[in-house]
């Protein structure tokens, strides 16, 4: 996890080429630092910091916005990168700064928003890297979890492998074993094995703190772990932790419909995001993860 630093204000103005004229901390979530900092010119930043051994997260996340920018429709912003690096002791990735709005009562908004998460995956299935097979060209992070990829020709197994297998062997080696981990990846495989689904270009950690509505219009996305998957891992975990109105997956589903059968694969997705939140947070995550588990194990 993150450690309270100062911005690196000589860092920033060697990489923009301008002095820092005010800076404040602002939230950020629970692995780095964040800060609003205004530039002498009047550019406004949004700047993550940690330790520098993190420098890897904000790089795979720095990758991953240029992917999701690169095949994003007009109607939604993607932070593109202004610079990553270490600065000293410090990771630091600079972003343009975006003025985000209250979601409260503006459904208008957050339709056109699914409508432009359907688009942006639907672009990706012709555009960009490794279209046609599964994962992503290097491996990256999941918050502050090592997420493995890789190339594959198949979603069950990469799913069943990089994603449940991957996040069940942490938890094993820390002493944290789940009971019917075995039987529920090969119960997985099998309802796997016969969805066909196209690799697009997801978010992949789409819970409703990384998404947000932009007060000139349109919305944004930001704090990816994108991979190439099936679609319906962003819209499962669109429904977690809180979740997004219902105007969202009504302007996704307008754009471009989900399959009959979706919900029948929203708890099997969503039982990687809680065994990671187990992994990272514990508390009552784990006991969410188990309980997932046993309704997948259940019979009938």
């Amino acid at each position: 996890m993150g450690v309270m630093q100062d911005c690196p204000d000589h860092w920033l103005q060697q990489q923009l080429g301008q002095p820092v004229q005010r800076r404040q901390p602002v939230a950020g979530g629970c692995i780095h630092q964040a800060w609003r900092v205004e530039l002498a010119d009047g550019r406004l930043l949004f700047v993550k910091t940690n330790r520098a051994q993190s420098l890897p997260l904000l790089e795979a996340e720095a990758v991953g916005l240029r992917a999701l920018a690169a095949v994003a429709p007009a109607t939604l912003q993607v932070p593109m990168p202004l610079a990553v690096g270490r600065s000293a002791d410090q990771a630091v990735l600079v972003l343009p700064w975006l003025d985000l709005v209250a979601p409260a009562g503006d459904s208008g908004g957050w339709h056109q928003l699914g409508q432009a998460l359907a688009r942006l995956h639907r672009t990706s299935l012709r555009t960009g890297a490794g279209q046609g097979r599964f994962g992503w060209c290097e491996d990256n992070a999941i918050g502050a979890t090592p997420q493995p990829n890789g190339w594959w020709q198949s979603w069950g197994p990469f799913f069943c492998e990089q994603r449940l297998g991957h996040q069940l062997r942490l938890a094993a080696g820390r002493g944290l074993a789940y009971r019917g981990a075995e039987h529920v990846l090969a119960l997985v495989g099998q309802r796997l094995a016969t969805h066909a689904c196209e690799p697009v270009l997801v978010h992949g950690d789409l819970w409703s703190g990384n998404a947000a509505l932009v007060r000139a219009g349109g919305g944004a996305l930001f704090d990816p772990a994108v991979h190439r998957a099936d679609r319906e891992v962003d819209l499962a975990m669109a429904r977690l932790f809180g979740g997004f109105p219902d105007a969202f997956f009504a302007g996704y589903d307008e754009a471009w419909p989900l399959p009959a059968d979706a919900s029948s694969r929203q708890e099997v997705y969503n039982l990687y995001h809680l065994l990671n939140h187990a992994l990272l947070f514990g508390g009552g995550y784990r006991h969410q993860a188990q309980q997932c588990i046993d309704r997948l194990l259940a019979p009938g």
